[in-house]
């Protein structure tokens, strides 16, 4: 069933490598969701959801380096702007992106290529909007815009990696575990100057 999600290695293949244990979560209807006001910054600095499509590569990239690197995204960090290009051009990707007071604050893709099983691809904060109460408001609206396709689960995975709010998030908002799996990926590489 999780055939579709991230590959592991069983094993280290070098010492760049980190153990990680990876969730596999999904939802089988959509849930009942309380939209919750948009977090209040004072009257400058307000809050927007905007659907990016035709996504360039290099705005897609900076916003994947800035969510994902403290938590070791690596999946696209090594894909070809051809192979990213085609995921992120296909009419069946939803890249959103939520801005606060003008600013990017977060990142989500959904994969809607399967019509009957979605993926939440990629969620997250920018790290100076975390703690602030945008989470909930943020997975509220994209789990709204996931489900209003109309297919039958909806699925994500997260890993030991990610911010320790991730998994129990996805679980208040109605995510079951239907597996668990040990592993290693490859460490991000430091960012030089």
């Amino acid at each position: 069933m999780t055939s579709n999600y991230s590959q592991l290695s069983i094993n280290p293949l070098s010492s760049n490598q980190i153990a990680v244990t990876i969730t596999y979560l999904e939802q089988t209807e959509r849930p009942s969701l309380n939209m919750p006001p948009a977090p209040s910054f004072g009257p400058r600095r307000k809050t927007a959801l905007m659907r990016v499509e035709k996504t360039p590569v290099h705005f897609y990239r900076y916003l994947y380096d800035l969510v994902g690197a403290p938590f070791n995204w690596v999946s696209r960090v090594t894909m070809s702007d051809e192979d990213l290009t085609t995921i992120l051009h296909d009419d069946d990707v939803y890249f959103y992106v939520l801005y606060v007071g003008g600013a990017p604050a977060g990142l989500a893709e959904i994969d809607a290529r399967d019509q009957k099983s979605h993926e939440l691809k990629f969620f997250g904060l920018a790290p100076d909007f975390t703690g602030m109460g945008l989470g909930r408001y943020f997975i509220t609206n994209i789990l709204d815009l996931a489900w209003s396709r109309g297919p039958e689960r909806l699925k994500l995975e997260t890993c030991t990696l990610d911010h320790p709010a991730a998994l129990p998030l996805y679980q208040k908002f109605g995510f079951h575990v239907i597996d668990r799996r040990k592993g290693f990926v490859e460490r991000l590489a430091p960012k030089t100057n």
